[in-house]
């Protein structure tokens, strides 16, 4: 088994929601016929003008397990909405072996992107402030819902006259660089055999000025996905002009939430939200 999934949260019902907060479980959001659902987390309380902005949570795994509903998504989602903000949670196909999932993972999250617009007048949303934040596997496709776009032929064919760019990311601790680490089962094909494939799911290759700034965390002690992988981008969003911050947490291990006992990484988080999608509450 895949080591990004053997250090995944575990999986189980929802907590209650905190005060202040509402949580609307198994969203349909992907075309009929499909089974993965999202969370939705809104502020309970918000005056009937207020039109919020929005974040899409992508929920790590090695790109063959993890759920919406694992404890560091409930965090970030309820971190979100306690701060005015619409948290959307999502599940997306999953890869395993003789089953390779790319690019229908990345459709998967450009379609809640859509979805979230196209719902947005019902949701109290702005359609021209949304976010994206993501864990671990789920951090390698937050970065590519935000450095692809039409021209990349990435987006999927459903509802193309729908944006699918966001206006900030927040990566946590993903895989982003795949030139030195082992094949991958969401391609099924090894990098021997289809170099191409590597080269499109590596957010590495799509870099350009004019891509929204990036936030990386990423634990110094991390065995499973090595600070290295955050570094590397950092010095390649540094080299193609985009905003950006790296935040290492010393001493945290692979996959940590928003509150960490070896830092509290909201301020930091909510501060760039804040910045990039003017928040208010």
């Amino acid at each position: 088994m895949n080591a990004l999934v053997l250090l995944m949260f575990s999986i189980s019902a929802l907590p209650p929601a905190p005060e202040g907060v509402s949580i609307q479980t198994e969203v349909a959001y992907l075309p009929a016929g499909r089974t993965e659902k999202a969370d939705l987390y809104t502020p309970t309380k918000r005056d009937s003008s207020v039109k919020s902005p929005a974040v899409l949570i992508i929920h790590g795994g090695g790109w063959t397990g993890g759920d919406k509903g694992a404890a560091r998504e409930f965090n970030i989602g309820t971190t979100l909405a306690l701060n005015g903000y619409v948290g959307f949670s999502i599940n997306y196909t999953l890869a395993a072996k003789g089953k390779p999932t790319w690019p229908q993972n990345l459709h998967d999250c450009k379609t809640a992107v859509r979805w979230l617009r196209k719902n947005a007048e019902r949701l109290q949303l702005d359609p021209e402030r949304i976010g994206v934040i993501g864990g671990s596997a789920g951090g390698h496709l937050a970065a590519l819902v935000a450095v692809t776009g039409p021209e990349d032929k990435l987006d999927p064919k459903e509802d193309a006259n729908v944006s699918c760019r966001v206006n900030c990311v927040i990566d946590l601790y993903g895989p982003i660089d795949f030139a030195g680490r082992e094949d991958n089962v969401m391609i099924g094909k090894s990098k021997a055999a289809a170099p191409e494939l590597y080269k499109a799911a590596t957010p590495l290759t799509y870099l350009d000025k004019a891509d929204p700034p990036v936030l990386i965390l990423h634990g110094s002690a991390d065995a499973t996905v090595d600070v290295k992988q955050s570094e590397i981008f950092a010095a390649a969003l540094k080299a193609a002009g985009i905003e950006h911050e790296l935040i290492v947490v010393p001493g945290a291990p692979h996959t940590f939430h928003l509150q960490p006992k070896q830092q509290d990484l909201r301020p930091a988080v909510l501060g760039f939200l804040g910045k990039h999608l003017k928040a208010k509450p």
